[in-house]
């Protein structure tokens, strides 16, 4: 203690010794004392003097400190002290008078140099992260800030150190657990050193549950109202999700969009926010657009879309998007997110086409938000962003497109309120050169990809003044072009222009037909400008390019090989190619090239649009060869479009032709599995009814024994009168319902009968038609087998019904049976010599008997009933194959019309129906004649005729039994 009393600048009559002599006393006491209090003194002396002897102490005491950090772990006090040391050393955070003092470069490069000396041996850094592992704060807190500053200043290779170590990120999250909120804060800062620009580690971090941490971290902190570690938290799930699909899926999957929406309930008073609530809010806003960006995989960013929606998050943009009061940035950001969450989902797109703003009378959302574009007293980054928003509501949205140019025809125009179109009319033609360009750009985008809209637009007409008749908007765009305004509007129009011409022969006639476009045209390309004209002539010249190549020839004055020969006479071939060649070379052309959204740093840049940087790299080539094209060539061209076209018509009616007979072949099949499965259920109920008739006889043949004994042991019973009297009353209905059983099944067997002749009938019919086309022939045969397999459930129907005819003649012979019984036992009647107790159990046998009779008769009156519903089921049966046998008649007399084409144009098919039908005789199936047919039929009524034969020799037998 004498000597750092001496150090640290005590009293002394001598003189006093320089920074670097102390901090050499102090690095030897560190290395040479044995006692740990002396080591612990001269280490905390080191740390006071290395902030402002911050190389001396980084270039003698940085070895020591490490071999302190190595031996001494188990006192933390003096492990704290040599943390912060090095913390000191190598941190470029300095106090502000170290800062004026030392450039910003020699700070930063000390820094660096420090710490490639530190991870020299990767040991050091394995040696921190078990550090970081203590609980002690004065241990655990001193070594997060060390490694964020080593992060801080050699990341990727303090990174790789990390990722190659055991467990090394594992430890590092569980910084985020902890309940000192410090080391939590200091630990997400680590965290986001630790996890810029490495894939591996981002998705390390992410499956050790950062997501569901971070979330309840910001829900603690009180969402978008809390403080500075929300926003560091929102900066390392920004890091987390940023480019990297892995982790957005997983985001996704986790159900963690659900848990943004909370984020935007902003509330009804939205006065005085924050600087720190609206850092927040611009944060997570920006969290909801990496997930959706246009630069992700369509299919991650369409399935985020659908979740934002069914979650309510976009809902909730929209409330903010609607608001008053919010700060402009924050607007200008929701705008730009809910573009980016509608953009190509057409579900998003039509709910955001729904939402209406807060005013009276409503207002649709799109209007209110292109009120401000074509306002020239809004910010320029607002005016964008509502550009942006229009565009991605356009995106793929032939539905928005169509309601857009709606509101310019004549038929909807709607006086009485302020619609889209007559805003972007208004500000294409304004004084206001940006409203130009954004209405040009806009309306561009609503005739993006679609030819009907295009000629549509043709429709136009617009009333420039009071007296003068209306003019197309087609023409005004081309009087305004003329007129010489400002190089913005013109290169607006020139976009529009071009959109509206390509892929549209009807707007190229139209644009054609006004004798002044062609010569204002040449004339702007053949002559020398300045540079801020180039850009105009390139976009004149592809103009005319698309001028020429979507030309159909229909004015005779503006054909393709007279354009060409103008162009040759009064611009040249090469000079046309080089001014069409000045769009591509444009830098304002690459920086709009590369992302969808319009970022400019100045309205004077704002000259090109995404889509439309991509028609011209669709169209340059083909332009250039085709002013090079010969008048053959052309015509040679035309020849293979006409062909293709003829082909593709043809390929597309065949298509539509097989794609009928598939759905066709559909619905057979599924008829067939109908009534097969209805043929099951029907076995299944015959099956079961079999087996309770079999009950029912043995049932009966133990009554009729027992009712044997009876009769011959109580013949002289008193009471036999009354009995028999009963007895013969219920034999009575018996033989009726018999008899009306007998009635109803002859009925049935009629209509059988009837129902057998319609089938027979239908099968000659479709023998008869013949095999036409492979397709049709398909579907017969198919409709042929479902009349065989309907006809054989018939036959079996039949037996089934001859079956139980049987029975109930059976039944008719037990009963006359009876009836002769009781008429034998008639003499006896005045015998009453019988006990009376024989006589009341022979009464109650009796009943018995009699109820289990009527139980018979029920149980067979539902099977005539089921047989019934058999019966109706085979009728719709029959007549859906006479419906469909009607149906392949008109089939097969409208394909023998065709016949004669279908020979010239599809030989080729017919090679392929022959090979198919070899194919088919290869697997098995016979391809029935007609000879083969009336042979089969034949042997079926023999078949009929022997199963007739046979029904009558059990009828026989059964009379003789």
């Amino acid at each position: 203690m004498n000597f750092l009393r001496g150090v640290m600048g005590g009293p002394s009559a001598g003189p006093q010794p320089s920074g670097a002599d102390t901090i050499q006393k102090l690095c030897d006491r560190v290395a040479s004392s044995t006692l740990l209090d002396d080591r612990r003194d001269a280490v905390r002396a080191l740390k006071s003097l290395s902030k402002k002897y911050r190389l001396e102490v980084g270039i003698q005491a940085m070895e020591h400190l490490i071999h302190v950090l190595q031996t001494d772990r188990s006192d933390s006090e003096i492990i704290g002290y040599a943390l912060d040391t090095l913390y000191n050393v190598i941190s470029n955070d300095l106090e502000e008078e170290e800062q004026e003092e030392n450039s910003a470069k020699q700070v930063d490069d000390l820094g660096s140099q420090f710490t490639e000396i530190f991870i020299k041996q990767q040991e050091n850094v394995t040696l921190l992260l078990t550090l970081v592992e203590e609980f002690d704060f004065h241990v655990r807190w001193p070594g997060v800030k060390l490694l964020t500053s080593l992060l801080k200043q050699q990341g990727p290779q303090v990174q790789q150190i990390i990722l190659v170590s055991p467990m090394g990120v594992s430890r590092l999250m569980d910084l985020l657990a902890d309940s000192r909120e410090v080391i939590r804060n200091d630990g997400v800062l680590l965290l986001q050193q630790l996890t810029k620009s490495n894939a591996a580690i981002q998705k390390i971090v992410a499956f050790e549950n950062a997501f569901e941490r971070l979330l309840d971290i910001i829900t603690e902190e009180g969402n978008s109202d809390g403080g500075i570690v929300v926003e560091d938290c929102l900066l390392l799930l920004q890091n987390l999700l940023k480019n990297n699909n892995s982790n957005q899926n997983f985001f996704k999957e986790g159900s963690y969009i659900q848990r943004m929406k909370p984020w935007f309930e902003v509330g009804d008073d939205n006065c005085g926010w924050s600087a720190q609530k609206v850092t927040n809010l611009h944060l997570m806003l920006q969290l909801v657009r990496v997930l959706v960006s246009p630069t992700n995989p369509p299919g991650a960013t369409s399935s985020c879309q659908k979740a934002m929606f069914h979650c309510g998050l976009l809902q909730q943009l929209c409330t903010i998007l609607m608001a008053t009061g919010v700060p402009a940035d924050i607007l200008t950001e929701t705008i730009n997110t809910v573009s980016e969450v509608i953009r190509g989902c057409q579900t998003n797109q039509d709910y955001f086409a729904s939402v209406n703003a807060p005013s009276n009378p409503p207002r649709p959302a799109i209007v209110v938000l292109l009120m401000s574009m074509v306002n020239e007293r809004q910010p320029f980054v607002l005016r964008c962003a509502v550009l942006y928003c229009f565009q991605c509501f356009l995106y793929k949205n032939q539905k928005g497109q169509g309601e857009i140019v709606s509101t310019l025809l004549p038929s909807t125009i709607d006086g009485n309120s302020v619609s889209a179109g007559q805003l972007l009319c208004g500000g294409l033609f304004s004084t206001d050169s940006l409203s130009n360009w954004c209405a040009a750009v806009a309306l561009a985008h609503a005739l993006q990809e679609n030819g009907t809209l295009k000629e549509q637009l043709l429709r136009v007409q617009l009333a420039t003044s009071i007296g003068n008749p209306p003019v197309s908007l087609l023409q005004q765009c081309t009087n305004i072009l003329s007129q010489g305004s400002k190089v913005q509007t013109r290169v607006g129009l020139l976009m529009l222009l071009c959109t509206w011409l390509s892929n549209c022969s009807i707007a190229v006639t139209h644009f054609l037909h006004n004798p002044a476009n062609v010569p204002f045209l040449t004339g702007q390309i053949a002559e020398n400008l300045g540079e801020e004209e180039q850009l105009v002539q390139g976009l004149c010249a592809l103009l005319l390019g698309i001028s020429i190549y979507y030309n159909d020839n229909s004015l005779e004055n503006y054909r393709k090989e007279k354009l060409k020969q103008l162009i040759e006479k009064r611009i040249g071939r090469e000079n046309f190619i080089e001014k069409l060649g000045f769009i591509s070379k444009h830098e304002l052309y690459s920086r709009a090239a590369q992302k969808p959204q319009p970022s400019f740093s100045s309205p004077d840049h704002m000259m090109f649009d995404h889509e439309f940087t991509k028609l011209v790299k669709e169209l340059e080539g083909v332009i250039s060869k085709a002013i090079y094209k010969s008048s053959e060539e052309d015509k040679k061209e035309e020849e293979v479009k006409k062909t293709l076209e003829q082909h593709d018509n043809i390929v597309t009616h065949y298509k539509k032709v097989i794609r009928e007979q598939d759905q066709e072949l559909e619905e057979l099949k599924q008829r067939i599995s109908t009534l097969t499965s209805q043929n099951e259920q029907l076995q299944a109920t015959v099956t079961q009814q079999v087996s309770q008739i079999q009950q029912h006889k043995d049932q009966y043949n133990l009554l009729k024994v027992q009712l044997g004994k009876d009769t011959q042991h109580h013949n002289s019973h008193g009471d036999k009168l009354q009995m028999n009297g009963i007895q013969t009353e219920e034999v009575s209905k018996l033989k009726e319902e018999l008899e009306e059983w007998k009635n109803k099944h002859e009925l049935l067997q009629g209509q059988l009968k009837e129902k057998d002749s319609v089938i027979e009938k239908l099968n000659s019919s479709q023998l008869e038609m013949g095999a036409t086309e492979q397709s049709l022939q398909t579907s017969r045969f198919g409709g042929l087998e479902h009349s065989n397999e309907l006809q054989k459930e018939l036959e079996m129907l039949r037996s089934q019904l001859q079956l139980q005819a049987a029975e109930i003649s059976k039944l008719q012979m037990e009963n006359q049976k009876l009836q002769v019984m009781n008429t034998a036992a008639d003499p006896m009647l005045g015998d009453s010599g019988a006990p009376a107790a024989m006589s009341s159990e022979l009464e109650a046998r009796l009943e018995q008997e009699i109820k289990e009779l009527k139980s018979q008769v029920k149980a067979l009156s539902e099977e005539k009933e089921s047989l019934k519903q058999q019966l109706d089921s085979s009728t719709s049966t029959v007549a859906i194959l006479q419906d469909k046998n009607s149906r392949l008649e008109r089939e097969v007399a409208e394909s023998k019309k065709e016949q004669d084409d279908l020979l010239v144009l599809l030989a080729d098919q017919d090679q392929k129906i022959s090979a198919q039908k070899m194919k088919l005789k290869d697997f098995g199936v016979a391809v029935e004649d007609e000879d083969d047919t009336e042979s089969g039929d034949q042997g079926d009524e023999d078949e009929d005729g022997d199963e007739e034969e046979q029904d009558e020799n059990t009828a026989v037998c059964y009379q003789e039994n």
